[in-house]
């Protein structure tokens, strides 16, 4: 059995990450999205190792003195990140994992797993950006106008990232990332 491919999977809010993901999963049978660790309370609905791992400020701290994440970060008051025994035992079970994180979490994993492969989701254009944010109606101008700012900065770092998926369409993104992640498993 061979072992899976890690990949790294970013872009800007509102680029459209989750709904690609949750397509690409459906389509792509021994793919695993990572589930991150947050201190923050669950929220109703949510369950404890399928949408989270729940736990305490202490323990994340004392897993972040034990070398025990990919990437960890802060956000909020409340801190999130990729505990990185749950991803090897997938890898070495031979699924591919995904992790959806941020940009700054990409750059930490890329830094202790070179292997790791770094894919950025971009928008077609910033005014599309703007658009889809504007179209959720979910948030006030002010919180769209620092999504952004935060995303041209995101941006700035797609020099780093293996690869650059412009997201003109669910279905013509969806379509790139299958034929990546299928195309490295012949390779394999």
């Amino acid at each position: 059995m061979h072992k899976g491919n890690l990949y790294v999977f970013t872009g800007p809010s509102g680029v459209g990450k989750g709904t690609v993901l949750r397509r690409l999963l459906e389509e792509v049978p021994g793919l695993f999205l990572s589930i991150s660790a947050t201190t923050r309370a669950p929220r109703p609905g949510e369950v404890d190792g399928e949408h989270y791992y729940f736990i305490s400020k202490e323990v994340f701290e004392r897993k972040i003195a034990e070398n025990a994440f990919l990437e960890y970060a802060q956000y909020v008051g409340h801190c999130y990140g990729t505990l990185e025994r749950p991803v090897e035992e997938r890898l070495a079970a031979g699924s591919d994992v995904i992790l959806e994180i941020e940009v700054q979490g990409a750059m930490q994993v890329h830094e202790k797993r070179p292997d790791a492969v770094m894919v950025f989701l971009a928008p077609p254009s910033m005014e599309e950006l703007s658009a889809r944010l504007h179209g959720r109606g979910t948030e006030s101008e002010d919180k769209i106008r620092r999504r952004l700012e935060t995303a041209q900065h995101e941006l700035e770092y797609q020099a780093n990232f293996d690869h650059i998926v412009v997201n003109d369409t669910v279905e013509g993104a969806v379509g790139v990332l299958r034929e990546l992640i299928l195309g490295a498993r012949t390779q394999a």
